[in-house]
């Protein structure tokens, strides 16, 4: 699906190479080593999998995509086969109002331990994500509704969302699902040999055994 790929390679990107290590500087278009920290590393950004593994898949979607709940099996059964992969979830609610509520409640949902819950529960759902229907899986799940509400208007939901548009214009991403690893982004729906070989690729760019 090569139409579909983009390498990371931007002004920015290429005015970086003098401080990149000298391992990204012989790539192509290697990834800024501070971009990478913003994109990996985030502490508001949710990570499934091993998160000492030695490759970091991130995945840029949105609540009331379609195409983003088709991968939801597919992620985890990747997650489930690669001991050593890093998922990265970032939150992009390109869609609207819905989807930036949606957002917000399974970010501020990390603070009662119940993220997975919500984020499958959602993904897996009838109809939009929107206040109503977010609300009432959440209380499904086991959430404090009060306490939820409370958390959304906290500082961390804001921020993640904020940084994910960031990273988004930046990277110049063309819409959800955008899955990056390595130093390669792909953009669309994709099947699981594709999803690892997109990891196997970040692994030889990287020189991760």
């Amino acid at each position: 699906m090569l139409t579909r790929r983009l390498i990371l390679a931007s002004a920015g990107a290429t005015a970086a190479l003098g401080v990149l290590p000298a391992a990204a500087a012989e790539r192509d278009n290697p990834m800024p080593e501070d971009l990478r920290k913003s994109l990996e590393r985030d502490p508001t950004a949710p990570v499934l999998g091993n998160g000492d593994g030695n490759i970091t898949l991130s995945e840029f979607f949105d609540y009331n995509c379609q195409y983003c709940r088709k991968m939801v099996p597919l992620m985890s059964q990747l997650v489930r086969e690669d001991p050593q992969l890093r998922l990265v979830h970032r939150e992009w609610p390109v869609f609207g109002a819905d989807s930036e509520f949606a957002a917000k409640a399974s970010l501020a949902s990390l603070k009662q331990g119940k993220y997975w819950q919500l984020h499958a529960a959602l993904m897996t759902m009838e109809g939009r994500a929107e206040e109503a229907s977010v609300m009432r899986i959440a209380r499904q799940v086991g959430l404090d509704e009060a306490r939820l509400r409370e958390d959304m208007q906290g500082p961390d939901p804001e921020r993640h969302i904020t940084m994910s548009f960031l990273l988004g214009d930046h990277m110049g991403l063309r819409g959800t699902p955008s899955f990056i690893c390595g130093d390669e982004v792909v953009f669309g729906e994709m099947d699981l040999q594709e999803l690892r070989d997109l990891v196997a690729r970040g692994r030889q760019t990287l020189g991760v055994v």
